[in-house]
């Protein structure tokens, strides 16, 4: 039974603006999928997202994307 020590928690950041180029959101740098599934993802799977995002939001900042 999962508490809410054990839940990961959302990487939000009530910045939801998503970016045309790549799909991820500005502020979290989820896509919509994940935005929307994130209450009935396993923790497994919220863990694998959150280890996708710090490359994505590298990639939003990227000056190649000015």
């Amino acid at each position: 039974m999962n508490t809410a020590v054990d839940t990961v928690p959302s990487p939000c950041t009530n910045v939801c603006k998503i970016d045309p180029t790549t799909g991820w959101c500005e502020g979290c740098a989820r896509t919509l999928d994940e935005i929307a599934a994130w209450s009935t993802l396993s923790d497994d799977t919220k863990l694998a997202v959150w280890d996708a995002l710090a490359a994505r939001r590298q990639s939003l900042e990227s000056p190649e994307r000015s």
